[in-house]
């Protein structure tokens, strides 16, 4: 099955999406598939489709007192993130210890390792005005990316976008970068800078109109898929209803002495299909079944969700 999960990771490392299919046979056992066509629905009953799209990176251009939160929070919300600096001092692994890449380059040529798409967003955070003009440059020639934001006063992006303008960049994408950047929420410190930021990012990110619904994908659990050897069972939810923790595409890998990775959401309800999966693991079958969150409601044992979710176990 690993080759199935490489075979997917590939397509979305090309910056492509991609729909992982799995077809449910008569004997209990799973056939599965990689489509580049994610917006093609199917019409039959035991297909189950997984939408992915490309993992987001936020990429920080600047590796100062704001980017270190930002870089912490980024990487604890979902995000793939990439700090440049072209300062050795601020551009390492003991600075960002929890980032996907550090990359100590200018930020002039920086862009040509970065490959900028349309799934990245990018903070432009740099030490000084020159550097941020170099970096609005690069962007504004070159693939727009989701989102792209300037840290800077309201008088010096009034000043910004005048010199952008004069140099001959489209108005209309001068203006979709977000500057001053950050939500409006009267932050002061570096790590309240970062999260009126990264709120910014959310926001954004959740508003992106998409031609599909997208998995609740967790990149790292994809990764581990696509190279283990180890006999595990996988389980995906599959369909919610109500309130639940995590949305259809979520997935957690179970080990025969009970290890997980990822999470269908936690407490009682995981702890339930966790138990069920393990029976799974070296069958090569698979099978649904359906976790009520209703019930568990009460005094002594009270669940913050309320809703049901179906599961898909396979061995």
């Amino acid at each position: 099955m690993k080759e199935i999960y490489s075979e997917l990771m590939n397509v979305l490392k090309e910056g492509c999406p991609a729909a992982l299919c799995t077809k449910l046979l008569p004997d209990g056992k799973s056939e599965k598939w990689v489509d580049r066509h994610p917006e093609t629905a199917s019409d039959e009953a035991d297909i189950c489709r997984e939408n992915y799209l490309p993992e987001e990176r936020l990429i920080i251009l600047g590796g100062g007192h704001v980017s270190r939160p930002l870089a912490l929070f980024g990487t604890e919300s979902g995000f793939a993130v990439t700090v440049v600096d072209d300062r050795p001092a601020f551009a390492n692994r003991q600075r960002f210890p929890e980032v996907r890449q550090v990359l100590c380059e200018s930020f002039e040529r920086c862009f040509e390792k970065l490959k900028i798409t349309s799934n990245d967003y990018v903070v432009v955070v740099t030490r000084g005005h020159r550097y941020d003009m170099d970096c609005l440059r690069a962007l504004l020639s070159g693939t727009e990316p989701a989102y792209m934001g300037m840290m800077g006063s309201k008088r010096r992006v009034i000043g910004v976008k005048n010199l952008l303008i004069e140099e001959g960049y489209d108005p209309s994408a001068i203006e979709r970068i977000h500057m001053p950047i950050g939500l409006a929420i009267g932050a002061l410190t570096p790590a309240e800078i970062a999260v009126s930021i990264l709120a910014e990012l959310i926001q954004v990110k959740r508003n992106r109109k998409q031609d599909f619904e997208p998995a609740d994908a967790d990149f790292s659990v994809l990764e581990k898929l696509s190279v283990e050897g180890e006999p595990h069972s996988i389980v995906t939810v599959l369909e919610t209803r109500g309130s639940t923790p995590r949305r259809p595409g979520a997935k957690m890998i179970v080990y025969p002495e009970g290890r997980i990775v990822g999470s269908i959401g936690g407490g009682c309800a995981e702890a339930e299909v966790m138990r069920e999966a393990l029976h799974y693991i070296g069958t090569g079958k698979c099978g649904k079944i359906t976790v009520d969150m209703t019930k568990d409601v009460s005094e002594e044992d009270v669940m913050v969700c309320g809703g049901t979710m179906t599961v898909l176990i396979e061995g």
